[in-house]
């Protein structure tokens, strides 16, 4: 039985399996440790290495990355990379690796065959990695990068308030750490956008560009869409986001959990598992319609939605409709 359960839709509307990329970052190792995990799981080759990072290749699954999350130190090394004197450098790599985290970026890769990632997260955490609770500096958290079905309205529109219905609900079934909670990387959609998309019972692609880039001008979300409207219309987000780290892709950036690489009884199945509750709920229109009515039907007079309130009463919905 496969590790990592399916999502409802495996194939994208051209036929092909879905994808889903995801990125992993971690404490406890050195660059060398890691990278040596990842080529004995996957049998991968090292193509090109710096004191900062390095790629490999694995047949039939593409390249991963594994580097230091500091983008001064990858700048570095790359310009030193044939300079004799790097004695500076390595003082630097071991520094980095007690403030920033290593980071695993595993390419696109299809949902059938995510399983090989479970096992990379069981090697590095017999190695030593360590995840979200090690710094409450770094706050190391998993993002997950899954193919949209396709690139129209109505399935953008489908993803988007599915993810609005439960933004509350995922919070607390990630148990979001403190320090991540206060950052600004995985902000909420705020309320006026939620309540904007939740009233639209359809959109337009034009609908759904003005909607987000109006209220998320920014990569700081815990559902970051610009990659999918980059791949839409890269010149009509770079107008209102300049932001080159903005990369077209035509996959969800999901930001929202927690690396708990450390514990026994967690790998990158339990992240995975709560993003296919949006994944199922965007798979019932009828559902997202009469859910987004209630959600308006509970605002108060001068007050928003009770999130609490809004939380127990989607737990319920949820368990009621088998989505967990």
């Amino acid at each position: 039985m496969p590790a990592f359960t399916q999502p409802p839709t495996t194939h994208t509307c051209a036929g092909e399996p879905r994808r889903a990329g995801f990125e992993v970052e971690f404490s406890g190792l050195s660059l060398e440790t890691a990278v040596k995990v990842v080529e004995e799981v996957l049998d991968a080759k090292p193509r090109e290495s710096t004191a900062a990072e390095c790629t490999l290749h694995a047949e039939d699954l593409g390249e991963f990355k594994v580097e230091i999350d500091w983008a001064f130190l990858k700048r570095i090394s790359k310009e030193y990379a044939a300079d004799e004197e790097q004695y500076w450098v390595e003082p630097l790599n071991d520094l980095a690796s007690t403030l920033v985290p290593i980071e695993l970026v595993a390419p696109p890769i299809a949902v059938q065959k995510l399983d090989v990632l479970k096992e990379i997260s069981d090697g590095l955490r017999a190695a030593g990695a360590q995840g979200t609770e090690e710094s409450l500096i770094a706050a190391y958290g998993v993002h997950i990068n899954t193919e949209i079905p396709a690139l129209d309205a109505d399935t953008l529109g489908r993803y988007l308030r599915a993810f609005c219905l439960l933004q509350w609900w995922l919070v607390d079934a990630h148990d979001v750490n403190p320090a991540r909670k206060i950052s600004p990387y995985i902000d909420l959609y705020p309320q006026g956008y939620v309540e904007t998309l939740l009233a639209r019972e359809s959109m337009t692609m034009d609908e759904i560009f003005d909607d987000y880039l109006e209220h998320n001008p920014t990569r700081n979300r815990a559902l970051d869409l610009l990659p999918i409207l980059a791949e839409i219309d890269s010149e009509r987000v770079q107008r209102t986001v300049d932001d080159d780290r903005v990369n077209a892709r035509p996959a969800f950036h999901y930001r929202m959990p927690n690396c708990h690489i450390e514990r026994d009884d967690w790998d990158l199945t339990k992240p995975w598992d709560l993003w296919l509750t949006v994944e199922r709920l965007a798979d019932r229109p009828d559902d997202i319609k009469a859910l987004a009515a209630k959600y308006l039907d509970s605002r108060r007079l001068l007050l928003p939605v009770d999130r609490g309130k809004w939380v127990a009463e989607m737990d319920q919905w949820l368990n009621d409709h088998a989505l967990v």
